[in-house]
């Protein structure tokens, strides 16, 4: 367990800079469309790690580039697309509720798919514990719950894409190193991409590149939320497992919440407040690592 603490710490942060990403894109949706947005992150998210690691290496074989393509195709280009999509059929609260999911589709995914990777108890105990607390968190006493089939497909489709994204980043076994395999992703995820750009209906208009709000959350997007957290995410899902991994996702909602507080001005609740404690409890027991009556206590050593 001590070996895992800065792993589940790094798994933390990620979790912290990607819940409030929500809030970024908000701000960006003035102005930009969501395959913009989408697109505008990833080139900045590869330049980035261009930097970092500018040398070029040879493919490792067939299996490595499928993998790294599944990976870029799952974790980003259908990923957000699913995503973006379901919004313009169905409520945000929706969305939300749905994407937050993920975990739970994770554990099946890995129990489908690997070896060590299994379903327990506990996961499903911190499934519905976590859900009742994003749904408290997510509607706020305002339960408007309107079902759209195309919407919340889409949206469950998101989250199944994101849970064989963090399946597959353990299938890729290399010798190169994760900035380096990340940018390779996130090459495959701009190529991927392209092809939404035909169906964008909405014109880009390069001078809002030029406005702070605009540009400072764009590099923030792309610098930290996808270049520093998905090279972190590689190693944290290489230590702790693609399931315990994603446990942490269900705390995307509470810091979205906390973001929204603070940057949106947006009002805190006592609803609120219960649904986080909830996401937290649920967390904890997927976790195992919620403190529990009769344990055996540790022999002391003379």
């Amino acid at each position: 367990m001590k070996k895992n603490r800065l792993y589940i710490l790094l798994a933390l942060l990620v979790i912290l800079f990607w819940g409030t990403t929500f809030v970024s894109t908000k701000i960006l949706l003035t102005r930009l469309s969501p395959v913009q947005i989408m697109l505008l992150r990833y080139l900045i998210a590869y330049a980035a790690l261009l930097v970092i690691h500018p040398k070029f290496h040879r493919p490792e074989g067939l299996r490595q580039e499928l993998c790294c393509i599944a990976a870029a195709l799952c974790g980003s280009t259908l990923y957000f697309l699913a995503e973006n999509t379901a919004l313009s059929y169905t409520q945000a609260s929706n969305v939300s509720l749905l994407i937050s999911a993920a975990p739970i589709l994770t554990s099946v995914v890995a129990h489908l798919f690997t070896r060590d990777e299994h379903l327990t108890r506990h996961a499903f105990y911190g499934f519905f514990l976590a859900m009742a607390g994003i749904f408290l968190v997510v509607f706020n006493g305002r339960f408007v719950l309107k079902l759209s089939p195309a919407g919340d497909l889409l949206a469950l489709a998101a989250a199944l894409s994101w849970a064989f994204y963090t399946v597959i980043l353990r299938k890729i076994d290399s010798r190169y190193p994760p900035v380096y395999i990340t940018r390779r992703i996130f090459f495959y995820s701009i190529v991927t991409m392209l092809p939404c750009l035909l169906f964008d209906s909405t014109p880009f208009d390069p001078a809002v590149l030029r406005l702070p709000e605009v540009w400072g959350n764009l590099l923030f997007l792309g610098v930290v939320a996808s270049s520093l957290c998905y090279v972190l995410w590689y190693h944290v899902v290489g230590r702790l497992g693609a399931v315990r991994a994603n446990n942490f996702v269900y705390l995307n909602p509470l810091v979205t919440m906390l973001a929204s507080i603070v940057v949106l001005h947006e009002r805190i609740t006592l609803l609120m407040l219960a649904g986080a404690v909830l996401i937290l409890m649920g967390v904890m027991i997927a976790e195992g690592t919620f403190p529990r009556r009769n344990q055996p206590q540790p022999a002391n050593t003379p």
